[in-house]
């Protein structure tokens, strides 16, 4: 176990709080261990009648220390994976992590996730398959990995090819962020309660009262999703399944939004967009959460032991340059048969395999 999760009964609850405050809760190894572990426990137990995940508030009250749900995976571990080991310790994380997120999924007892500041990557794979997903004003969610040469993956595939339109392609090439009215707007959130009342919402479940119903009664009214007003133009603009022809919608657009959107896809790996692209028109076409999960593992193995992803950790995260050389430098450098051999069959024996 490790003091990172908190996991403990209350009353008709279990009760999981992330607890590594000062890297905003990120998640390690220990950290998914721990948190399958009890899930597993509580699997069985009768008088677990539901599943809570939070975040701890900060030990000393600093709010700085309490603005995030979850911020991600373990960066630190999969790069020195990336650079030292040819990937084979990023290779576990991916696979324990994926099964925690499967897991989850597949859970017989309801989960209520508290999606209360920074839900990104790691964040959003552990509460998106949640039941109950609940935004508040607080929450900034995003799978921003095209900027450091990964893709979405933790089911990101899953869950961003399901949202209306072209919306998931727009966040998944972009890791554009969504504050919690948009969150709730696109779906990726069930309901929207104002952060003050999460206390009382979390007493009044492990009370035992109904978790629909506990939920409807504190929401809020939320602001109007800003997002909602490019609804039309994303769908239009991001039409395309070849990234190129995204890239020249865009370019041939003269709106701000346009613009906007064709510098921020400047900056993000050529790679792994057009690797986010693939994924998502795959996911549409799979019946299972198994399936997918499945074939993440396969292009994280790939994507993990690419040049892209510890040369974007440099840039955006080790040294903050914000300079990452990709390679290939160009969507056009990026070739089929490139994006086909990261998407191939593992051998039998390195498949992903659910618990």
């Amino acid at each position: 176990m490790t003091d990172h999760i908190m996991a403990r009964r209350d009353g008709a609850v279990g009760h999981l709080s992330l607890n590594r405050p000062k890297a905003i809760h990120a998640l390690t190894l220990e950290m998914v261990a721990a948190m399958t572990a009890a899930l597993l426990a509580w699997r069985d137990d009768a008088g677990v009648g539901a599943v809570l995940i939070d975040h701890a508030p900060s030990p000393d009250g600093d709010p700085k220390l309490s603005r995030g749900f979850c911020a991600g995976g373990d960066i630190a571990l999969l790069r020195t994976s990336a650079l030292n080991d040819g990937g084979v310790s990023g290779r576990r994380f991916f696979f324990d992590e994926y099964r925690l997120n499967h897991l989850l999924f597949e859970y017989p007892k309801p989960v209520v996730a508290f999606m209360d500041g920074i839900t990104m990557g790691g964040g959003v794979g552990i509460s998106q398959p949640a039941r109950f997903r609940v935004a508040t004003e607080n929450t900034r969610l995003a799978m921003p990995e095209t900027g450091i040469g990964l893709f979405p993956d933790v089911g990101g595939g899953w869950y961003l090819s399901r949202l209306p339109g072209r919306l998931g392609e727009y966040l998944a090439l972009t890791g554009a962020r969504l504050d919690g009215a948009e969150c709730l707007w696109a779906g990726l959130a069930t309901h929207y309660l104002a952060a003050a009342s999460l206390p009382e919402a979390k007493r009044r479940i492990a009370a035992g009262a109904a978790i629909e119903t506990v939920l409807g009664a504190l929401a809020a009214v939320p602001t109007a999703p800003p997002i909602a007003e490019h609804a039309e133009a994303i769908d239009r603009l991001f039409a395309s399944d070849r990234y190129e022809d995204i890239l020249a919608a865009l370019a041939a657009d003269d709106s701000a939004f346009a613009g906007t959107t064709l510098s921020t896809l400047r900056a993000k790996s050529p790679q792994s967009c057009k690797v986010s692209l693939r994924l998502l028109g795959e996911s549409r076409r799979l019946n299972h959460l198994c399936d997918e999960m499945a074939m993440e593992y396969r292009v994280g193995s790939r994507v993990l032991a690419r040049p892209d992803f510890a040369e974007g950790v440099r840039a955006l995260i080790v040294d903050k340059t914000g300079d990452p050389a990709w390679n290939p430098a160009a969507p056009e450098g990026v070739s089929d048969d490139m994006i086909d051999a990261i998407f191939a069959d593992l051998p039998a024996n390195e498949e992903w395999t659910p618990l």
